[in-house]
């Protein structure tokens, strides 16, 4: 048996789907011992952990935790762990759950595995995780009195466990270099449409759609399809969509039923963001793209015609 701490981000009021699967990964190795789970300030998020693996939650609470702080939440993660005697710590590998548990484990003078897709308890801990944009898995051992890692996005299955869970609060000790970094403001996301991140389907577009107006077919199709309109890499630095629509290694990584496509050619990171998806169909004039070599179903043509051909043939058999 261990002891493990799960370190739970949220999202708009509810555990961040990352943070369930760390939890569920944080079950598994803690075959029978307990499963702390940590929550910074939310008392209705905690309360629902127990239906989601936790056999006990901590919630920390302090002023200063209004806005996000990484190195407040760094301290309030290693040193619940030394409390706690936690063997393994765990964290969603999100961008959030990555920065807070790096800093957690170099507070502590610990080694930090990042982005985990298996992991092995015992002494050592075993870990395989992926590197280079999802193009290489590593194995390695922790070797180290504790563990600390995050899970690398929908690898690990969120298992619904039911059942209720005895919630602490406690006030974290912090002090002025903990907060020196602190977010002060956001700049929202356009309102409106899919979620890239929640969405059954996505219709991506690249380089080959050619410009900012060449992406009217591919959000038309989503409009149809009642999807998520996504981009490369490529055309967020060209400026002809927003960062927000990235899918990727540095954008969004997605778990869709399906995935189409139109004009990317399929670079390392962009795979490493889409390989989550249960099918993907890839439209590209060049049949040698390398993400032909990932995709289900491929159409070797301009998207400029495909895929307006197939909007067309939706609303046909639509009636529309």
């Amino acid at each position: 048996m261990a002891t493990v701490l799960v370190f739970v981000t949220t999202a708009d009021g509810a555990p961040d789907k990352v943070a369930l699967q760390a939890l569920a990964l944080g079950s598994q190795l803690a075959s029978g011992g307990a499963v702390h789970a940590l929550v910074l300030g939310d008392d209705a998020v905690a309360a629902a952990l127990g239906g989601w693996g936790a056999t006990s939650v901590h919630v920390a609470k302090h002023a200063a935790l209004d806005a996000p702080a990484p190195d407040a939440a760094a301290r309030i993660v290693s040193d619940l762990a030394g409390t706690l005697g936690a063997d393994i710590v765990i964290g969603p590998g999100t961008e959030e759950g990555n920065t807070v548990l790096a800093r957690a484990a170099a507070r502590a003078g610990l080694p930090f595995a990042a982005n985990c897709v298996a992991v092995t308890a015992g002494s050592p801990v075993l870990v395989t995780r992926s590197r280079w944009g999802g193009s290489l898995l590593e194995e390695a051992a922790i070797n180290a009195d504790r563990a600390v890692l995050t899970v690398a996005a929908h690898v690990f299955e969120a298992v619904a466990t039911g059942g209720s869970v005895a919630v602490a609060a406690f006030t974290p000790q912090l002090d002025d270099a903990d907060l020196a970094v602190r977010v002060v403001g956001r700049v929202p996301a356009p309102a409106g449409g899919v979620s890239l991140s929640d969405a059954k389907v996505v219709v991506s577009g690249g380089r080959g759609a050619g410009s900012a107006d060449g992406f009217a077919p591919i959000v038309d199709l989503a409009s149809l399809l009642g999807a998520a309109v996504g981009c490369s890499r490529a055309v967020t630095i060209a400026g002809w969509r927003p960062h927000t629509e990235q899918v990727g290694q540095t954008g969004t990584k997605i778990a869709p039923d399906l995935y189409i496509a139109a004009g990317i050619s399929g670079a390392t990171q962009h795979l490493a963001g889409c390989k989550g998806a249960k099918r993907i169909l890839a439209i590209n004039k060049d049949p040698e793209a390398p993400i032909m070599t990932s995709a289900d179903y491929a159409v070797i043509g301009d998207l400029a015609d495909v895929i307006p051909a197939i909007s067309a043939e939706i609303r046909r058999t639509r009636g529309a």
